[in-house]
């Protein structure tokens, strides 16, 4: 309210002092009032770190091969509910995928990142994006099992450990210290068919099960893991089968930010080296179930991995908690939301 207002009002003049006075007094009365106001806001910014309740987690890939294992880890470094700790990798050249990774996490800058490289194995997959790994120096690479080890006894009962390749390094975790994998406070697995194999989209009679990549290439690591007494959930062929059409590929490449831009660019080598257009992120279902148990509810299951790989469903008490169905639309809204920041 001005002088002339209150003068309106009260049909006296008043002076040039008093005004200022009174001006000053009610500047004052404003401040008092409105500090109460925005005290609690700022003090909980101030006491309350980003990432107070973040889960711990630990991810262990073969990024290289297949796509989908670099959009889950996209999807881990984009979200404030992960601490992650740490990427270990698995399987073939893991000196190499260690190097994708160093890459990766420079160019999308989060260079902080432990990395530890698993035991290498030979390995009859494509090395699809070769030329983005080797663009990283070469360097000794800490062992992966015991990174996974070390970091469970310095958070013993808090992480989450994620797996989306085949369980090599797990297995060798598990064989040098049982009791200290159990201390785990679950694991999270892309692996295994229960009912669908790979191409049972729905719209056609399924084949059925069969034995799945992650789970066959270690017969011997996946028996390990599923007998390892450590909580188990699941992400089977059976619901991450999950297709990168043109249309949403087309949203998130054009996007422009470091990640999107690191995603493209594996995308195109994952391409030109397979002959494929659209990749199906079954990996990144892991990594989100992380985030949001609701995208693939779980069901108790005895799993029995055979000498074959298949994993089959049997009596007894459950061993792993299994997804069995997931929604893809919703699934894509929530990656798309999180990697894009437009939560």
């Amino acid at each position: 309210m001005t002088a002339a207002d209150r003068r309106a009002l009260t049909g006296r003049r008043t002076s040039p002092k008093l005004a200022i006075v009174k001006s000053f007094a009610l500047a004052i009365i404003l401040l008092l009032i409105a500090a109460p106001m925005k005290m609690p806001a700022q003090t909980q910014a101030a006491t309350t770190p980003r990432n107070v309740t973040a889960k711990k987690v630990i991810l262990d890939t073969d990024i290289g091969d297949d796509i989908d294992d670099a959009f889950a880890l996209a999807l881990l470094l984009s979200s404030p509910r992960v601490q992650l700790l740490g990427v270990t990798t698995a399987w073939g050249d893991t000196d190499l995928r260690a190097r994708l990774v160093e890459r990766f996490l420079q160019e999308t800058g989060h260079s902080g990142i432990p990395i530890a490289a698993g035991p290498a194995t030979h390995a009859a997959s494509t090395f699809s994006q070769r030329r983005y790994a080797e663009g990283a120096a070469d360097q000794h690479w800490p062992d992966g099992a015991d990174f996974i080890l070390d970091q469970i006894r310095r958070y013993p009962g808090e992480i989450t450990l994620i797996s989306i390749a085949p369980f090599t390094t797990v297995g060798a975790a598990i064989e040098k210290d049982p009791a200290t994998f159990r201390k785990l406070k679950r694991v999270v697995i892309m692996g295994g068919s229960i009912h669908r194999g790979y191409g049972d989209l729905g719209y056609l009679p399924d084949h059925g099960p069969q034995p799945e990549y992650n789970i066959y290439s270690d017969v011997h690591a996946s028996q390990a893991l599923f007998g390892a007494g450590v909580p188990l959930y699941v992400m089977p062929l059976d619901s991450t089968q999950l297709k990168l059409d043109e249309v949403l590929r087309g949203i998130l490449f054009s996007r422009g930010t470091r990640t999107t831009d690191a995603l493209t660019l594996l995308y195109q080598q994952w391409s030109e080296s397979t002959g494929y257009a659209t990749p199906t992120l079954f990996d990144a279902m892991a990594t989100a179930y992380v985030l949001d148990p609701s995208l693939c509810p779980t069901q108790p299951m005895h799993i029995r991995v055979d000498d074959r790989g298949d994993t089959l469903v049997e009596g007894g008490a459950p061993n792993a908690n299994v997804c069995l169905e997931s929604d893809s639309d919703r699934f894509f809204h929530f990656y798309f939301r999180t990697v894009l920041g437009t939560h």
